[in-house]
C-alpha cells in the first residue's frame, strides 16, 4: 500500500512549515523597530529643544581672569542673554592641585541683552583659575 500525496517530491508538506508565521514575525519585528526608532527620535528632539531653550536665555563666559593675591582672584564675567531675563552666574576658583578655593554667585540684571562685570572672588588659598560653572535664569 502506497500513500499518495499532493506534495511534489522534495517540497515541504503543506501546513507543516508555514510561511505565514514567518511573515507575521517579520512584520512584528518591523513594527517594534519602527516604534523604537520613533521614540529615540522624539527623545533626541526633546533633549535638543530643552538644551536650546535653556542655552538661549542666559549664556555666560569668563574670557579673562587675573590672580590678585593669595586670597583674591579677579574675573571678567560676560553674559549674553534675552532681554528681560535675569538670573545668577556661578564662578569658581581652583588651586593648582584642583581643589576649589573660592566660589562666587553673581546676580545678572534683567535689563539689556549683554552684561559684563569684573568681579573679585575671595579664596581661602592661592587660586590659579577662574571658571564659570554655569548661569541659571531666574523664574
Amino acid at each position: 500500500m502506497t500513500a499518495t500525496s499532493s506534495t511534489p517530491p522534495g517540497a515541504l508538506p503543506q501546513g507543516r512549515y508555514g510561511r505565514r508565521s514567518d511573515q507575521q514575525a517579520d512584520r512584528s519585528l518591523k513594527v517594534v523597530g519602527l516604534v523604537l526608532a520613533v521614540l529615540v527620535v522624539a527623545l533626541v528632539a526633546w533633549f535638543g529643544s530643552s538644551y536650546i531653550e535653556t542655552a538661549s536665555k542666559l549664556n555666560g563666559t569668563v574670557p579673562t581672569f587675573q590672580i590678585v593675591s593669595d586670597s583674591q582672584v579677579q574675573a571678567e564675567l560676560s553674559v549674553l542673554k534675552d532681554s528681560g531675563v535675569g538670573g545668577t552666574c556661578t564662578i569658581r576658583s581652583q588651586a593648582a592641585d584642583g581643589s576649589v578655593v573660592g566660589m562666587l554667585d553673581v546676580p545678572v540684571p534683567t535689563h539689556g541683552t549683554t552684561y559684563v562685570q569684573t568681579v573679585t572672588i575671595r579664596t581661602n588659598a592661592r587660586g590659579t583659575t577662574a571658571e564659570l560653572m554655569g548661569c541659571t535664569p531666574s523664574k
